[in-house]
């Protein structure tokens, strides 16, 4: 198969050999948006994340393989894809753990204050914080069963938390006390002291945080977005931050990167990453194993 690899994978050198040895012949694009080494009609299979977004996929008329860095498939033509019969693989399980870290890691930092000690730190300051929460016995609503939700189902109820689940299709996990359907969303707002999105982009979860969810939020609670920027309503969780909500740990924005003058950069109650939450040392060996299996399966 003539299989076009992107860096977007950062496959090593040894993994690209294991490649050419299983008898693909492998051509190699360093940034997606970039002319390609080879003719679009000679491309067979992909390992990439954005490609199509940067050419259209009509372009590669024999194409019948592809293989997908990221977990989502918000970024690739599925009904074109479904039409054509191409076999498509995602990331799934690749980030899920450090993921799960980060939402925790995030939570535990607007818990704990962590801004106000490290501050205090820098300034070689001595002073108690009389207010420090603790994540146990809190409810902590995941929206999104898969594996991320999964993932950080598993290390919040080590933390004695109360999980609860909220699924666009049914399903029954361990370290969820219970999944809900997502039409039944408000009725677990209310209870929940966190609230974690871990939900694919689709036509029915984008601003599925809106002005109208985030009034059902409890007064306090905090929202972590590890899903897609497009899920929350920007301006409707701004509004919430200023008047409602404990805090955010954001990783994803509708925008991105997140412009400067953003109001959001300057609240104290919330935590900013770069889309940086699928970050972990372990990740790029996961994401071999995943190519490799499904190339051998395809």
């Amino acid at each position: 198969m003539n299989l076009l690899v992107t860096g977007a994978a950062h496959l090593h050198a040894g993994q690209m050999d294991v490649l050419r040895d299983a008898g693909h012949q492998v051509w190699f694009l360093q940034n997606e948006q970039d002319a390609l080494p080879l003719a679009y009609d000679a491309v067979e299979g992909v390992i990439c994340n954005g490609l199509f977004v940067h050419h259209a996929i009509e372009r590669f008329t024999s194409l019948k393989y592809i293989q997908l860095t990221s977990a989502g498939f918000d970024r690739v033509p599925m009904a074109y894809i479904r039409r054509k019969g191409i076999q498509i693989h995602n990331a799934r399980g690749v980030y899920s753990v450090p993921m799960a870290e980060m939402a925790v890691c995030g939570v535990l930092q607007l818990y704990k204050q962590s801004r106000f000690f490290a501050t205090n730190q820098a300034d070689c300051r001595w002073e108690k914080h009389r207010t420090l929460l603790e994540l146990s016995g809190k409810t902590v609503c995941i929206v999104g069963c898969g594996d991320v939700g999964k993932e950080c189902a598993k290390r919040f109820s080590a933390f004695d938390c109360r999980v609860v689940g909220v699924n666009i299709r049914p399903k029954t996990l361990s370290y969820f006390e219970k999944i809900v359907l997502l039409e039944h969303l408000e009725e677990v707002l209310p209870q929940a002291d966190v609230v974690i999105l871990a939900v694919p982009l689709a036509p029915e979860t984008e601003h599925l945080m809106n002005a109208a969810h985030f009034a059902l939020m409890k007064p306090g609670a905090v929202l972590v977005n590890i899903a897609r920027g497009p899920v929350v309503d920007t301006q409707a969780m701004i509004d919430a931050l200023e008047n409602r909500l404990g805090g955010a740990v954001l990783d994803v924005f509708e925008e991105e990167p997140l412009c400067p003058d953003s109001p959001l950069w300057q609240m104290e109650n919330v935590i900013i990453t770069p889309h940086n939450s699928f970050i972990g040392d372990n990740s790029q060996d996961r994401l071999w194993r995943v190519v490799e299996n499904n190339l051998k399966m395809g």
